[in-house]
């Protein structure tokens, strides 16, 4: 009974230590804005007044969180039984690529129609592009991580190629992109702001996450094998099916993302579709310590430090690279407590 209340009030703990843990990180930030002559005060006060000092601070916040939460969990679902996916970036542009073939064969279909085969055809893209590093981790023991870190660069590339190729709209004056989706395909845009229904698919796959995670047997197998892989195993767990399942349910929610950017942001496929939404989503994902309700928090706190940044540029005369140094240090912060908290243990 000791034992259990002691987990109980570590868990109630986690969200007040991840609160605390990121407040240092801002006062790490502080003094470096010191060191270089600036006033970290106005840096942050100027970061929060972009993010929330207009109807459109508020929006593009939640504009920049909807991928991260999407990429967060394709991270936070293979990490629950161990795994490292650092391939959300190449699994969104995967999604992007199979949702824009879809839009430009299947474009003359009605709305009601396109838009649920566009979503199929994100999700399957994603998850295409995850089942190549599980299976190669299940069959030969290939290590996830520089499997799906290397094959980002591969997708990236291969979109490059269709953009500037056999997709690339012939009325484009040699800029390299390809031909507007129609109407049909395009995802609804709320309260005359960039907001878009990518938002619904993003909450509806965290809660989904929760309650699989919480409610199901799978989800009990997937924690008994992300605390202890050999007793799941001698358990007769199936470990090989659940490193394909989790890393292609993760990498189908990163495919998500890169469908709702090109059918609700960008309404064409074209280079540069992610601002490093997976590699951020990697990071909100060890942030948020791979939990549902974290990803949230911690999706919305990098929305509001990305667009605040434009803000600090603005007002200060600080660079960009002010908000990566902040991002850097919050998970260096949080990793690094949680690194010392392991050795101590």
């Amino acid at each position: 009974m000791a034992r259990l209340a002691r987990l109980a009030d570590s868990r109630l703990l986690i969200p007040v230590r991840l609160l605390g843990l990121t407040a240092l990180a801002f006062v790490a930030v502080g003094v470096f804005l010191l060191l270089f002559g600036k006033n970290p005060l106005a840096a942050y006060r100027a970061i929060f007044a972009g993010a929330f000092g207009s109807t459109y601070g508020l929006s593009e916040v939640v504009v920049r969180a909807i991928p991260l939460m999407l990429c967060a969990a394709a991270t936070a679902i293979p990490a629950r039984i161990g795994l490292l996916n650092v391939g959300g970036e190449g699994q969104l542009h995967a999604g992007a690529m199979a949702a824009t073939w879809g839009a430009l064969t299947l474009g003359f279909l009605p709305r009601a129609a396109l838009l649920p085969g566009l979503v199929a055809l994100g999700l399957l893209g994603g998850a295409a592009a995850a089942l190549v590093p599980a299976v190669l981790r299940w069959a030969a023991g290939v290590n996830e991580t520089i499997s799906t870190l290397l094959l980002n660069y591969v997708i990236v590339l291969l979109v490059e190629y269709v953009v500037r190729g056999p997709w690339k709209d012939p009325m484009s004056y040699n800029w390299p992109f390809t031909p507007e989706f129609s109407d049909s395909a395009r995802l609804g845009l709320y309260w005359g702001t960039r907001i878009h229904a990518g938002l619904w698919f993003a909450l509806v796959a965290i809660a989904l996450f929760y309650f699989v995670l919480r409610r199901t047997r799978w989800g009990y197998e997937v924690r008994v094998i992300g605390d202890n892989p050999e007793a799941a195993v001698r358990a007769g767990i199936p470990l090989g099916r659940y490193i394909l399942l989790t890393m292609c349910a993760g990498g189908a929610l990163a495919g998500l993302a890169g469908m709702a950017e090109v059918c609700a942001i960008q309404s064409r496929l074209r280079p540069g579709i992610s601002t490093g939404f997976g590699y951020t989503g990697f990071l909100v994902s060890w942030l948020a310590l791979h939990h549902p309700l974290g990803i949230v928090a911690m999706a919305v706190l990098l929305g509001v430090l990305s667009v605040g940044g434009d803000q600090v540029q603005i007002s200060l005369g600080l660079p960009y690279a002010t908000v990566n140094i902040i991002m850097a240090l919050i998970f260096f912060v949080v990793l690094g407590s949680r690194f010392r908290a392991a050795r101590t243990a």
